[in-house]
């Protein structure tokens, strides 16, 4: 059974919140884009935890529903990485780099949704939670 892009979009979110990303949103992009469904954009405050969360979100839906993105950019420097699961595209940023770019602002007419880390962690399946 494949997953809706709204439980991926949800589930990406949640493996992200595990590794403490911050600003947590995802943007509905249906009705204005034809390559993706959402983008989900989230921050991590170093480049280390940048990577921290790209590789929570890449093992996490690896492990617990054998997907694995089409593509990833950025990974190596960490400041920007992108990830491409086709109907969901995430975005990680370190604080600066999403200052700078502002992809937010750049989609701000479509449906966007915030999300609490501390709600999202019930998302995630036990086996993947961090302790």
């Amino acid at each position: 059974m494949t997953m809706s892009p709204e439980r991926l979009a949800i589930t990406i979110a949640a493996h992200a919140a595990d590794r403490k990303a911050t600003d947590i949103v995802a943007l509905d992009l249906r009705q204005v884009a034809g390559y993706t469904d959402f983008f989900v954009i989230c921050s991590g405050n170093t480049d280390r935890q940048t990577k921290a969360i790209h590789d929570a979100v890449h093992q996490g839906l690896k492990k617990s529903d054998g997907l694995l993105p089409r593509r990833v950019e950025g990974a190596s420097e960490a400041r920007w990485i992108l990830m491409d699961y086709l109907d969901v595209v995430v975005h990680v940023f370190t604080p600066e780099t999403r200052d700078f770019y502002r992809l937010e602002s750049l989609w701000g007419d479509v449906p966007r949704r915030d999300f609490d880390p501390v709600a999202l962690l019930a998302e995630l399946p036990a086996s993947s939670a961090a302790s």
